[in-house]
């Protein structure tokens, strides 16, 4: 059976979301709610992709998702049926295609195999429908006396009895492409909003005689569509609560999942436990056993196994097995930290890479710089990293070193391998290994011999 293609329909303005960015690109855990969709339906099987976009928004979406997918403009916008419409010449060659709204976050896969399924052979269309407490925004399905699908009826156009009906359509449908092709020929803009509906093409083919089959949608998420910022926090509340799930499910202790964040593009390793106000965010991978949080904030970094970070904020960096971060640390992107490593309160760190072991306990900033194993960084070192030339320099701290407290470090300087700064050095020259320095600017005062 060949591929069916999706057609997603993404060319409203959001005027309720009362933002200058498209509403299908508004963030859902850490991805746009229009990717959550593009991944529903490339589990589904599809073969090609088409986002119909508006002539406002079209520019920004291509931007945020790319070449993988092919785009069509709906201009002006003329309803559902006719943004459809404007898809359908890319699709000359292809039998069946799903037609999904882009503002429909948790569309599930299962959903459209199940409506292909319910397709057959020789059905012309299938529809998602859910019975519903509360039937506002949705369209009603109108069904014969013995039950048989004849046509969905818009909420606005519909008569007091149509609309105490309580199975609504659910969004979500799966056509054969050549059958709606004709349906949207004969459908006239007859409506309050003076629009062509995709509704209406769908009812068009019942009327003439074809088969339009219909698939209950289990979960009522799936039905969400987002309009304004109040719908957009309440999916988000749904969508983390599954994350959560899944983590917990997977062997992640979560102390309070109430006050945990993680999105939807973090991964996070068996025994690991998240601790209350943890923040997970963008491509971070947390390895088994892990310790993170309280107040912990972690933004597309990668943690080795039995990394513990509490009351801190790590971005873009890396951290080696059985590393110690906080309180209070901040990593900055760029930074790549050994094994075993020692992490304390009010330390920051830029476009450092840290060997194994090293100790930094207390308020130090340290930035473009390469710090090798078994070092000690005394209490408010810094490296001062920014030139006159306005140009950013890198200090090398060799193995084993021991750097005094309140040193500075006037980049570019190399500290040897096993050499000591004194205590408020301010150190402009390198260095030799196994040397002592001291003063302001400092001076190498002597040797050191086997025994220190």
């Amino acid at each position: 059976m060949a591929q069916p293609a999706a057609v997603i329909l993404a060319a409203g303005s959001g005027t309720r979301m009362n933002s200058a960015q498209p509403k299908v690109l508004h963030p859902l855990c850490g991805r746009p709610m229009l990717a959550h969709v593009l991944a529903a339906v490339r589990r589904a099987g599809v073969g090609r992709i088409v986002v119909v976009v508006g002539r406002d928004g079209g520019a920004a979406i291509r931007d945020t998702l790319g070449d993988g997918v092919e785009y069509v403009v709906q201009h002006p916008a003329r309803g559902t049926g006719h943004a459809l419409a404007q898809a359908l010449p890319r699709l000359r060659r292809v039998g069946l295609t799903y037609v999904v709204h882009g503002d429909m976050p948790f569309v599930s896969a299962a959903t459209l195999r199940a409506l292909r399924r319910a397709l057959g052979r020789t059905g012309a269309a299938a529809l998602a429908t859910r019975v519903v407490e509360h039937t506002h925004r949705f369209g009603r399905i109108v069904r014969d006396p013995v039950g048989r699908f004849v046509g969905i009826v818009e909420e606005r156009d519909a008569t007091p009895e149509e609309a105490a009906i309580r199975e609504v359509n659910a969004g979500m449908y799966v056509v054969r492409v050549a059958e709606i092709r004709a349906a949207l020929a004969r459908v006239r803009p007859d409506n309050r909003q003076g629009e062509y509906y995709l509704t209406d093409a769908v009812n068009v083919l019942a009327v003439t005689g074809r088969d339009v089959t219909t698939v209950p949608v289990e979960d009522p998420a799936e039905m969400l569509g987002i309009n304004t910022r109040e719908e957009l926090a309440e999916a988000e509340a749904v969508l983390r609560g599954r994350i959560l799930r899944r983590l917990m499910l997977g062997g992640v202790t979560i102390v309070d999942p109430p006050s945990t964040f993680v999105d939807a593009t973090v991964r996070v390793g068996r025994d690991t436990v998240l601790h209350p106000q943890t923040i997970l965010t963008g491509r971070t991978v947390i390895a088994p056993r892990c310790e993170v949080g309280p107040g912990a904030r972690i933004h597309d970094a990668a943690l080795g196994r039995g990394v513990r970070v509490r009351d801190s904020s790590l971005e873009g960096c890396r951290l080696g097995a059985g590393t110690t971060v906080g309180p209070y640390a901040h990593l900055r992107p760029g930074t790549v930290v050994g094994r075993d490593v020692q992490i304390g309160n009010y330390v920051e760190m830029k476009q450092v890479r840290v060997g194994d072991r090293t100790k930094v306990h207390h308020k130090s900033y340290l930035g473009d710089a390469s710090i090798g194993p078994d070092v000690n960084i005394g209490a408010g070192t810094i490296t001062c990293n920014y030139g006159l030339d306005r140009r950013k320099h890198r200090t090398e701290i060799g193995r084993g070193a021991y750097i005094g407290s309140d040193t500075m470090l006037v980049a570019p300087v190399r500290i040897g391998r096993e050499a000591v700064t004194g205590a408020g050095s301010v150190v402009t020259r390198n260095v030799p290994a196994r040397s002592v320095a001291v003063g302001v600017p400092a001076r190498v005062l002597r040797r050191l011999d086997r025994r220190g």
